[in-house]
């Protein structure tokens, strides 16, 4: 296991709120979000392995970095926490509740259900490899070499959060070798328990633009987390709370006020 980068935000007496970002991403994700919750929450928003400032590893197994959260919330004495993931992040904190349901006195689960997804990323490995880092004089110059595989600027825009100026030259945080093996492992959801199921009340909260959490993924849902309940956000994508920030907090806030009356 692995210390991971942590931005940490409001009082430790508070309840801990744990944020945690997907693929690609990192804790800066979460940077509007957390500061919202700050005021009532203690909120920990790591950058997982191989993204941000957190250490690489070749192992990008969902167990590792279930065994890094679990690492962060001994290391704060955080003995469960309310989980909030987005994507791969998600992933992330549906197989820790799975697999460590103590740990857990919430769970919100963003854009993401726990199956199988068929696609892969290899488009947007490919616009990270056709950046010429020898030759980038800034992040203009890595964004026109990207556009030629990812259209929208936007996308670009978040890939390249991952750009950063070293004393050697310019270079990406994210360990994408690691991540472009790992396609198989991240794309899919790991099923080692077949018989975990987590019981308390989840969020999965949902763009109704995107089809992340569709109709057909919803038996998965509901049976391994039989209290689950949906929350769509209108005019979102997969980008939720970026997308439609007034949306997603009420869902989100509204799970929260949940669990204070439970």
């Amino acid at each position: 296991m692995h210390q991971l980068n942590t931005r940490i935000y409001g009082e430790p007496g508070n309840p801990a709120i744990i944020l945690l970002h997907g693929l690609f991403g990192s804790s800066a994700n979460w940077g509007t979000v957390a500061r919202g919750l700050s005021q009532s929450y203690h909120v920990l928003v790591p950058d997982l392995r191989n993204h941000g400032q957190s250490p690489h590893d070749p192992d990008c197994s969902y167990e590792a970095m279930v065994a890094d959260v679990l690492s962060l919330l001994d290391a704060h004495a955080i003995g469960a926490a309310t989980l909030v993931g987005h994507s791969m992040g998600g992933k992330v904190a549906m197989h820790l509740a799975l697999n460590n349901p103590q740990r857990v006195s919430g769970l919100v689960v963003v854009d993401m259900s726990p199956v199988n997804y068929a696609h892969d990323f290899e488009a947007v490995v490919a616009a990270f490899r056709a950046v010429d880092l020898a030759v980038v004089r800034n992040r203009s110059d890595a964004d026109t070499q990207m556009a030629a595989h990812i259209g929208f600027a936007g996308v670009r825009a978040f890939l390249l959060q991952n750009l950063v100026k070293r004393p050697g030259g310019w270079a990406w945080r994210i360990n994408l070798d690691a991540l472009a093996m790992a396609q198989d492992e991240i794309t899919g959801f790991p099923s080692r328990n077949e018989d975990a199921v987590f019981e308390r009340s989840v969020s999965f909260i949902y763009g109704e633009l995107s089809d992340y959490v569709k109709p057909a993924n919803q038996p998965a849902i509901h049976r391994l987390f039989p209290n689950a309940t949906l929350c769509p956000v209108a005019g979102a994508g997969h980008w939720v709370y970026a997308e439609q920030p007034q949306g997603f907090m009420t869902c989100l806030n509204g799970y929260l006020a949940s669990l204070s009356r439970t």
